[in-house]
């Protein structure tokens, strides 16, 4: 179902807590990517481009919609098997969040672990990230907490991070269903680069599960219209950011699952003819046009236990709640025979 252009939600003033957060450097790729994406057909562009500090926060109102299960089942799945997971990744950890986002699952892991040395919360969204490390460390005054403004999708260009201190290992923490964003081609070399970067440990990852296309449609399509206001912020953050032009209200959030691909698309789709400016080029969007703002794929246990293996992990424990909606997974990095966990 193709959703309305219009929504309560969207009109919200969100400027305040959008700031300009990022950097000109940031500007300057948003610019360039956004260039790229309407120069090109079909429109795509990368869903990095969501979460700026407004997008960070409207994605954490997602996690508490009643219709996204995902939040919910791993927070429970996390409440029931963190004793085992703690065991698995084992005493003196250092642990790097990838997409940090508010460390609501941050807290669980470390209150669960044997003495971890350190954290390290690694997100785009500078400002939002900055805030919540700061709390973080207020709540773990023992434990070494940094904040890493970086891209997991550009790992092996990955700036600041810390040596790994003696009798310490670095593992992993992905919650959530983020790598369902990439492309099976994108999350190999994610993977790979991860296991090379977690040596010696592993990864805990989330993963969402291929499931009934209805439940799936309703995650994506939410009645109080979060996720629409959520998909068009990359439109608003165009127009404050690089002064863009477009008519935000002039653009339908539109989500589906296609069975064949196993994931979630989500587009913009243009309602009328507009013409908008990146920098000095012109580009007309035309009435029925689309913009690709996100794909999220969902994956059997064993079909991304064989990706995993293919990046050069090893693919360890997988805990699944009761309604196999969504997984959590121990990869083990770089270790073998009794070393193993």
């Amino acid at each position: 179902m193709l959703a309305g252009a219009a929504n309560p939600i969207e009109n919200a003033d969100l400027s305040e807590a959008a700031g300009r957060d990022g950097g000109n450097d940031h500007r300057l790729a948003f610019a360039r990517d956004l260039t790229q994406c309407l120069a090109e057909t079909p429109h795509i562009i990368s869903p990095k481009y969501f979460y700026d500090e407004a997008g960070s926060l409207l994605f954490e109102r997602i996690c508490e919609l009643p219709e996204y299960y995902v939040t919910r089942t791993e927070l429970d799945l996390l409440q029931r098997d963190l004793p085992a997971m703690a065991q698995t990744i084992g005493p003196n950890a250092e642990v790097l969040e990838f997409g940090a986002g508010s460390l609501l699952k941050a807290r669980l892991l470390l209150r669960a672990l044997e003495s971890p040395r350190r954290f390290i919360a690694m997100d785009i969204s500078g400002a939002h990230l900055q805030a919540a490390a700061a709390q973080l460390q207020r709540e773990f005054p023992t434990v070494e907490i940094i904040a890493l403004e970086g891209d997991f999708n550009a790992l092996d260009r990955l700036q600041g991070l810390p040596a790994i201190e003696p009798g310490s290992r670095r593992v992993g923490f992905f919650p959530g269903s983020t790598v369902g964003n990439l492309s099976p081609l994108e999350a190999n070399r994610f993977l790979a680069d991860s296991a090379r970067l977690l040596a010696g440990g592993g990864l805990l990852i989330g993963v969402d599960l291929v499931k009934s296309p209805m439940v799936l449609h309703s995650a994506y399509n939410d009645a109080a219209g979060v996720t629409a206001a959520f998909n068009r912020n990359v439109l608003v953050r165009a127009n404050r950011e690089l002064d863009a032009g477009f008519d935000i209200d002039s653009f339908a959030h539109y989500a589906f699952y296609e069975p064949r691909l196993q994931r979630i698309e989500m587009h913009l789709i243009c309602l009328r003819d507009q013409t908008v400016q990146i920098a000095d080029r012109r580009f007309t969007l035309r009435a029925g046009e689309s913009i690709h703002t996100e794909n999220s794929r969902k994956y059997t246990v064993e079909g991304f236990r064989t990706l995993a293996a293919s990046a050069g992990f090893t693919a360890k424990a997988v805990w699944c709640d009761p309604m196999q909606l969504f997984s959590l997974h121990w990869l083990a990095s770089g270790v073998t025979g009794s070393e193993e966990r």
